[in-house]
């Protein structure tokens, strides 16, 4: 949740077409090998769904006559019957137990195969070679194949961890919000076991995350195509010279060995440099730099002095990063309070189970007067546009209007926010009024 906007931006550069953002997840059309693309590229995806049908269904009866419906040779029979899975998500006051729909799915096809074959596959809910995902919302159903398989964050190149490790999908994300490219050197003082600077070295040499990965659920299918996959996998004419460096540091030493092991694993010694410190020493940087840093929130880890800490990143950052930008994810207000810096944008994501901010602080010397009386700007067009987008999506959410939030145009230009209902509204009042005045 958050990312939908970077993952869509991700797909259009890909070349998907129709992209559409929904809640948790962006749609889009494609051929097999964009499939794959997306499974090999993307850095914000979980996993990449495939729909096989979209049906209406108000029991659980009617979806195992809808299931049953599907011809299941096609995608489990082959040598020997292929083992399968199924997942189920219900948002559904018709269906009050997700694990009984994934049961009348899988019964589903059992029988239909076993009727017309007289064997059945095999269901395997650790490794099965298909798996498949049922989503219903009400009454309208979702049936996919899911060709990612393992979720697409476990990238392969993690072989060390430290106590509450960031999600490397999450940790991608954040980064691109950042808009940083590679373009200057990259920090994260409190790297823990490396997330954040091998997340950023892929995205500074536009390297594909799935380069790690040892198999994708896609090459299992019956109509996997070998060739074009290998194509894609050996294809590097999209990889970029990286000319800047990427620094971590920890307090802890354990962590400090973790994430180097992690980073030579990866091949990307070359591109970042690790080293034990505690942020309390942290000094000005000689080239021209950004933080991005997930500081403790102590919630999964106990942390003595939680406050002092973010006292201490507001007093690194005010005298030793001074023109530069750092961003912090963090969960308490209190935290960010003890920072004790303005920042110029706050976005709200979900780390775990946890409603997060991502905020940024632009740093500048002097006061806030004469940064502004000489040309400073704290936020830019395109983060104002955001935060105006944000405010109002999410007062609609409050309002129950969420789903009906649209793009208009005002007079001078400018695009602002409204939702459907109301502009609707005052369209009607409008032509009520003309009509009153020739009347």
């Amino acid at each position: 949740m958050g990312l939908e906007p970077v993952l869509a931006k991700e797909l259009i550069a890909l070349g998907a077409k129709n992209v559409e953002e929904g809640r948790r997840m962006v749609s889009f059309t494609g051929d097999k090998e964009m499939l794959y693309r997306a499974n090999f590229c993307l850095h914000t995806a979980i996993r990449v769904l495939k729909p096989i049908k979209h049906f209406k269904a108000n029991s659980a009866d009617d979806v195992y006559e809808e299931v049953k419906q599907v011809d299941w040779a096609e995608y489990l029979m082959g040598e020997k019957p292929k083992s399968f899975a199924v997942d189920s998500v219900v948002y559904s006051d018709d269906f009050r137990h997700s694990k009984f729909v994934a049961y009348r799915v899988k019964d589903a096809i059992v029988d239909q195969l076993r009727e017309r074959y007289g064997t059945r596959p095999s269901i395997s809910v650790t490794n099965p070679d298909i798996r498949l995902h049922i989503h219903i919302a009400g009454d309208d159903c979702s049936l996919s194949l899911d060709s990612s398989g393992t979720s697409l964050h476990q990238r392969g190149w993690r072989h060390e961890t430290v106590d509450a490790p960031l999600n490397e999908v999450l940790a991608a994300g954040l980064i691109m919000m950042t808009g940083w490219n590679g373009e200057t050197d990259f920090i994260d003082p409190m790297c823990g076991s490396g997330t954040l600077l091998i997340e950023a070295a892929l995205i500074a040499r536009n390297m594909a995350p799935g380069i790690f990965r040892k198999e994708f659920a896609f090459e299992k299918w019956n109509d996997f195509d070998r060739d074009l996959f290998e194509k894609i996998y050996n294809d590097d004419s999209q990889e970029r010279e990286f000319n800047h460096h990427i620094y971590g540091y920890d307090v802890d030493p354990a962590a400090v060995g973790k994430a180097r092991y992690n980073v030579k694993l990866a091949g990307l010694t070359k591109d970042i440099s690790i080293a034990e410190q505690d942020f309390a020493n942290f000094t000005q940087p000689r080239e021209k730099s950004i933080i991005v840093m997930n500081p403790p929130y102590g919630e999964r880890i106990s942390t003595p002095n939680l406050l002092d800490t973010y006292k201490i990143i507001g007093d690194r950052l005010k005298h030793e990063f001074i023109g530069n930008d750092a961003w912090v994810l963090s969960y308490r207000d209190e935290c960010f309070a003890q920072i004790g810096l303005k920042p110029s944008l706050k976005i709200p994501v979900i780390n775990g189970s946890l409603e997060c901010q991502f905020q940024k602080y632009q740093i500048f010397d002097g006061k806030f007067k004469q940064f502004r009386h000489e040309g400073g700007r704290i936020k830019s067009d395109d983060e104002l546009k955001q935060m105006r987008e944000r405010k109002f999506k999410s007062r609609a959410k409050r309002e129950g209007t969420e789903e009906e939030v649209e793009r208009v145009e005002s007079r001078d230009g400018k695009h602002i926010f409204a939702s459907r209902k109301r502009w609707k509204e005052r369209e009607e009042m409008k032509r009520l009024l003309s009509e009153d005045n020739e009347g």
